[in-house]
């Protein structure tokens, strides 16, 4: 391997949604330097965590029927049977919803839980409290996505804008294939993710559990793992 192919394989691709940030930030320290040099350093720093911020590094995601893989990076807040949101059409009845919080200093992409199609995007105005509230998943600003899987299961996804995020972007569109990891949209900045599984799914992953957007299998919905226990240690 060559060194300049060395070089590229350690640099983490950034999402295009940020290169207007990115690019604001970086002219912003440029002034700064030539105003006063410490100031212009917080700005490099402040440029540092933006690309940081937008990062989009490729996953290796778990393939198989009835696995459901983690939407986010960041800890799973909290897990508890709760009424998906009415726009998404699941019901009245409470399910297992799995919501994981993204700090500023997680990855925002977001990646889809299942491969099938989407069959509904509904997106909601509201408030910005701060996302690890439970009342988030209510009242604040959100975007749900509706997946259904090639054996029937419906998947509901919501992105929740928090208290700084202040823009939910969606890449993918209604009634279009999608597959397990692929990317569906992102928040900016500091946010949740819910998940809503179909009667019969068991969340295999614990809260305060740290998890991997495309990568982490959260739940099960063949039953084909038996339940796991946890440690914190």
């Amino acid at each position: 391997m060559s060194i300049v192919a060395s070089i590229r394989s350690q640099i983490v691709p950034v999402s295009q949604e940020g290169y207007p940030f990115i690019a604001t930030f970086g002219i912003a320290s440029l002034i700064l330097m030539w105003l006063w040099s410490p100031l212009g350093w917080l700005g490099v720093v402040a440029t540092l965590w933006c690309l940081s911020f937008f990062r989009d590094p490729p996953r290796v995601t778990p393939l198989r029927e009835g696995l459901v893989i983690a939407p986010a990076d960041g800890r799973v807040s909290r897990i508890l049977n709760a009424v998906p949101p009415a726009e998404l059409g699941l019901g009245e009845r409470a399910v297992a919803r799995v919501s994981i919080f993204m700090s500023v200093f997680d990855c925002h992409v977001n990646r889809s839980p299942v491969t099938g199609r989407i069959e509904r995007i509904a997106y909601r105005a509201g408030l910005f409290l701060n996302a690890d509230l439970d009342k988030a998943s209510e009242d604040n600003e959100r975007n749900c996505f509706l997946i259904r899987t090639a054996s029937g299961a419906r998947i509901g996804v919501v992105q929740i804008a928090g208290l700084i995020a202040r823009r939910i972007v969606p890449f993918v569109r209604e009634n279009t294939a999608i597959g397990a990891g692929e990317r569906i949209g992102m928040i900016r900045f500091g946010s949740r993710v819910d998940v809503y599984l179909p009667d019969g799914g068991r969340p295999l992953v614990a809260e305060g559990q740290i998890a991997v957007a495309g990568e982490t299998i959260i739940a099960d919905l063949h039953g084909g793992d038996p339940g796991r226990s946890y440690r914190v240690g």
